[in-house]
């Protein structure tokens, strides 16, 4: 095992949350605002107590000249043209213009310091997230495949929080955050990628990859750190199927002949293409759900059951006409087909956001 690469591969991975992006002319205009701001209180401040001040110009000191004297003594060292002549000024001076001093310094160290600040509370919040994340789903692969299947995830109900992205482009995963979710750049396959991800206390593991032998690293890579998750992986060729279940896979869609499928059956038949679309689709009025036997469905031939489509036995999906069914049990799933609620649906072509 190439431990070194390992470690190397944990160090460069980096870790994303939720944001929202500030542009450079807001941070910039933010504080010059912020300066020009202590300047002001500094002028006021001196032009309350400017009897306490001498002008060298023996001139007594206006507004004017107390913001000129906040300015060059907040900005520079002073000139000396206007200094505390009292006792009170000089106090005064100590314990206010000396402050507004260093704070107007502070703003114009600001991208060192808040540099420093953003690392530190990313530590932070990276360490919060550890110790609160459980039973998440980590989806490997934030490409078309990964985000329509985040998005299934939101419309089914599951919440930013729970899902942690994976990718190696650091542009997919800035856009997951920007979507409210968790990111780690790095690679998927990586068992020290992973851990950050916190694979071993995951519940689910999607594989999006964009190709079919990184799916299968990813596949034995999370198996080997997670004996209990569900891992449901795509391929885009039926022949991969196979290794992707020796390599742990409980599910694996194929993406390429599925398409091809639907293409077909759409070319054949246009409103059953529709209709399978929906079906497949988050929130677009049809939807495929797992749902608990009601009370009266208990004991009845699932064929009598309008919506069913499947059961679901022991953990293995049954087609709702096959005769090992007999009659519906108490601890079965049903495999359904119904209206997509309310509150899950969205405008065909509007993916789910954050």
């Amino acid at each position: 095992m190439d431990v070194q690469g390992e470690d190397e591969a944990g160090r460069q991975s980096r870790f994303g949350f939720p944001y929202r992006p500030r542009g450079p002319f807001r941070i910039i205009v933010s504080r010059l605002a912020l300066a020009f701001a202590l300047i002001l209180l500094g002028t006021a401040v001196v032009y309350l107590g400017r009897s306490g001040y001498r002008d060298s110009t023996g001139h007594p000191l206006g507004l004017l000249t107390s913001f000129y004297y906040s300015a060059v003594t907040l900005t520079t060292i002073g000139y000396g043209d206007v200094v505390p002549a009292s006792d009170s000024a000089r106090v005064v001076n100590t314990l206010v213009i000396t402050p507004l001093r260093l704070g107007f310094l502070l703003v114009l160290v600001g991208t060192t310091i808040s540099a420093l600040t953003e690392r530190t509370r990313a530590e932070w919040r990276e360490q919060t997230w550890r110790g609160k994340v459980r039973n998440h789903t980590v989806v490997v692969g934030y490409g078309t495949k990964g985000r329509a299947a985040v998005a299934t995830l939101r419309a089914r109900g599951t919440e930013p929080r729970e899902i942690v992205v994976v990718d190696a482009a650091a542009s997919a995963v800035g856009e997951a955050n920007r979507h409210g979710l968790v990111g780690i750049v790095g690679d998927g396959t990586r068992s020290e990628v992973l851990a950050r991800a916190e694979l071993g206390k995951a519940g689910h593991v999607l594989i999006a990859t964009a190709s079919d032998d990184t799916a299968v690293l990813a596949a034995l890579t999370a198996r080997r750190m997670n004996s209990s998750a569900i891992i449901t992986a795509s391929v885009a060729r039926a022949e991969n199927v196979a290794l992707l279940r020796e390599g742990g896979a409980d599910n694996v869609i194929t993406s390429s002949e599925t398409a091809g499928h639907l293409l077909g059956v759409a070319s054949l038949s246009p409103s059953v293409g529709t209709v399978l679309e929906e079906l497949l689709s988050a929130g677009l009025g049809l939807e495929v759900a797992e749902r608990s036997p009601e009370p009266d469905e208990v004991g009845r031939d699932p064929r009598q059951i309008a919506e069913v489509l499947a059961v679901v036995r022991d953990g293995r999906p049954l087609r709702y006409s096959d005769p090992r069914i007999g009659a519906v049990r108490a601890d079965d799933r049903l495999v359904i087909a119904r209206e997509t609620p309310a509150s899950h649906r969205r405008r065909p072509g509007h993916e789910g956001k954050g």
